[in-house]
């Protein structure tokens, strides 16, 4: 029989990857998997390098098990651009295969029809949708009753210990208590080391003890050749790019840190006459699919990315991977990494490391998970409800961001504190703990993560055998073909050209800073009557920063000079000559004053500062010197209420941050007498805006005082 199965197993292979001779052959370990999966219905753990094939493995024995009557497969897949290569993939071996996801919406009462009337093959299913509370409670019980086979894609990302723990993967573990017998179970990922392999296969019962089977083989990859080039500034690597980027096999890929750094750098090849455009997760769905497919069919040398173009981006001849700033972690460098020289003989791996990249690992490690006392906060907050709370009705009674509130609600569900259902969230009053000493190992865990890509940089040993030791590969061996094995194949050369037009980018001031249009929800909630839209009388203008802090521009001049560490200073010569810059830029611009336009607004006639009790020299110097320059008088500066808090406002969430303003800032009667003599708009001038609620409650105290206008200036950005 198993002779039989393996040359329909090879059959179906020789469809999924287009041989029309029918003569591509599986790999042993991938047969293994499949005849675990589809002849003796085991669970199967599969840890191989990116490229190895592990899809062929669940198409395939979808292909076999369909054959034979089982019910459809359902693949968990954790990013849009792999459950679109997956659909394709599938549709190639004859496999119909639908996905419901955030992008389809309006598809899915249609999907789950064609599943239920048995036309669907395999369904790929986000990990978000696990938790919606129609699909949990009606969709997913019919789903684990009736389906043939489970694929957990990216498996790692079940494991506390993987580099992208996302908390609805965890509720996977509720759908494999309710398979019913004898229905075989595949997880897959490449990026796991021991320990992650180990929680992994406990998690899905593919662990000790089990009748299941676990398949790691070795993670080199013939086909890439690592190096690591390590430039002065931003600038030349930008310079560098612009140089270099035609000379780079194929087509690739160029990940960037932040968004606003693949849109920088977007521009800037651009403007030097390369094809590239950017993929991030601000892109809209349909620009996504454009610039994957521009991609596949070599229309773009390069997509400048964000890892929200990262796991299972599958184009065979990728030819080259730039990383414009290192990833905090080996995992997911080498996920990142992992998308090259799949299909090819040879492809260029190249980190251009930068002195950014410790601060925006700092940023993104911030917002992991919140401290025990907020924790305990919301479900206080959900047990003296009595009923379900949506996101925007809890969110103004804690000091968390939404984002940062659904991830820890996420969580609090998987371990039973909580319960998501129709209209928000409720407590399950089920007594928590909070495991500060698992959080404090993953915070652990992710410095000498980033330690790992310190060493990986300043390494002159193999880099691929690095690599592969930071995933516990006990193969790893030098590859004979990295920067350090076979010598440096790019040099650090730039020409006067691309690296003047890369500093003329790069200093460019000017950042537009949107003014916020609607009071967030639930204020009534916290003592704040606001909400709807903020009148147009009350509303700031558009206005300007002098750059963003996550930015490699702008951002590495501010970052250091707005540091907690940094003593406060005057502004700098050099930062107030740029905020000249941008006053200039700003008034002959678009809707600027100076342009003569009909519906130009009036000319500022004065500045306002906003006060500060951490940097008050570097606030009231800035102020000072925009007041100079133009001419204009400095009017003053808002004051602090008595019923400020001393250290800091809430700052992690719109309604907390907004009632903490509402309460914390006046204007003193000699800046109210000011204003109201005033016959124009003013400037108001701060260190940096986070997000935007000071501007806006600063500029409603100012018009409703007798400013007849507000033009918000700031230094920074921060993301």
């Amino acid at each position: 029989m198993n002779a039989d199965l393996r040359s329909s197993a090879d059959s179906v292979l020789a469809r999924l990857v287009g041989d029309p001779t029918g003569t591509a052959r599986l790999r042993e370990d991938q047969w293994r998997a499949i005849e675990a999966l589809v002849a003796h219905k085991r669970r199967a753990l599969v840890v191989q390098r990116t490229g190895w094939g592990k899809s062929a493995v669940y198409f395939v024995a979808t292909s076999l098990l369909r054959a034979s009557g089982a019910g459809p497969t359902v693949i968990v897949s954790p990013l849009l651009a792999l459950m679109r290569n997956q659909v394709e993939a599938a549709a190639r071996a004859g496999i119909r295969a639908r996905t419901i996801n955030s992008a389809n919406p309006e598809e899915w009462e249609g999907i789950q029809a064609e599943v239920a009337a048995g036309e669907v093959d395999v369904l790929l299913v986000s990990p978000e949708r696990l938790n919606n509370p129609d699909f949990r409670d009606q969709v997913l019980p019919k789903l684990a009753a009736a389906t043939g086979l489970l694929v957990v894609d990216e498996a790692h990302c079940i494991s506390d210990w993987g580099h992208d723990f996302r908390p609805d993967y965890r509720r996977l573990r509720t759908m494999l208590a309710d398979l019913p017998p004898g229905v075989p179970v595949l997880a897959t990922t490449a990026t796991a080391n021991a320990r992650v392999t180990a929680d992994v296969a406990e998690q899905l019962g593919t662990g000790a003890g089990t009748d299941a089977l676990v398949l790691r083989g070795p993670l080199d990859r013939e086909s890439l050749s690592l190096a690591v080039l390590t430039l002065p500034d931003a600038a030349h690597r930008l310079a560098w790019l612009a140089d270099h980027l035609a000379d780079l096999p194929g087509s690739g890929i160029i990940y960037t840190l932040t968004v606003a750094a693949a849109e920088e750098v977007t521009a800037y090849l651009r403007h030097r006459g390369h094809t590239v455009s950017s993929y991030t997760g601000k892109t809209e769905n349909a620009d996504r699919e454009q610039a994957e497919n521009d991609l596949q069919a070599n229309r773009v040398k390069a997509l400048v990315a964000t890892s929200a173009l990262g796991m299972g981006f599958d184009k065979p001849d990728l030819g080259f991977v730039v990383h414009l700033g290192s990833p905090s972690s080996p995992i997911a460098y080498y996920q990142q990494v992992g998308r090259a020289g799949r299909g090819v003989e040879h492809a260029e791996v190249l980190l251009l490391p930068g002195r950014e990249d410790e601060a925006i690992w700092q940023y993104f490690a911030s917002v992991a998970f919140p401290p025990e006392e907020q924790v305990r906060r919301t479900l206080d907050v959900l047990a003296q409800a009595g009923r379900p709370l949506s996101l925007p009705a809890l969110e103004p009674l804690v000091d968390l961001r939404r984002t940062r509130l659904e991830t820890m609600l996420k969580v609090l569900d998987v371990d039973g504190a909580v319960h998501r259902v129709k209209g928000g969230w409720t407590s399950t009053g089920e007594p928590w703990v909070y495991d500060a000493e698992r959080y404090a190992w993953v915070a652990r865990q992710r410095s000498a993560e980033q330690q790992a890509m310190r060493d990986y940089a300043a390494s002159t040993g193999c880099r691929m055998e690095f690599l592969r030791r930071q995933l516990d590969d006990e193969e790893a061996a030098p590859c004979g073909r990295c920067d350090n094995c076979a010598g440096a194949r790019f040099t650090a050369d730039v020409s006067g050209t691309s690296l003047d037009t890369a500093r003329g980018e790069l200093s460019r001031p000017g950042v537009e800073l949107e003014p916020r249009k609607m009071w967030p929800t639930g204020l009534a909630a916290v003592g704040v009557d606001l909400k709807g839209r903020i009148p147009a009388g009350e509303q700031a203008s558009t206005g300007r920063a002098l750059g963003r802090l996550s930015d490699i521009g702008w951002g590495n001049r501010l970052r250091p000079m707005l540091a907690p560490q940094t003593a406060d200073q005057p502004v700098p010569d050099d930062v107030a000559q740029a905020v000249v810059a941008v006053l200039a830029d700003w008034a002959r611009g678009p809707g600027g004053w100076a342009t003569g336009a009909a519906d130009a607004p009036a000319r500022p006639v004065g500045v306002v500062a906003l006060p500060s009790r951490s940097r008050p020299l570097l606030v009231g110097s800035l102020a000072a010197r925009i007041a100079e320059v133009g001419r204009i008088p400095l009017l003053g500066t808002l004051e602090y209420t008595d019923q400020a808090p001393e250290f800091g406002l809430p700052s992690s969430n719109s309604a907390q941050r907004v009632r903490g303003l509402h309460q914390a800032l006046t204007v003193p009667q000699a800046l109210a007498a000011s204003l109201s003599e005033t016959s124009g708009p003013v400037f108001l001038v701060d260190d940096r805006a986070e997000s935007g609620w000071t501007l806006a409650v600063a500029a409603r105290l100012l018009r409703r005082a007798g400013a007849k206008g507000v033009f918000p200036l700031v230094l920074a950005l921060q993301p």
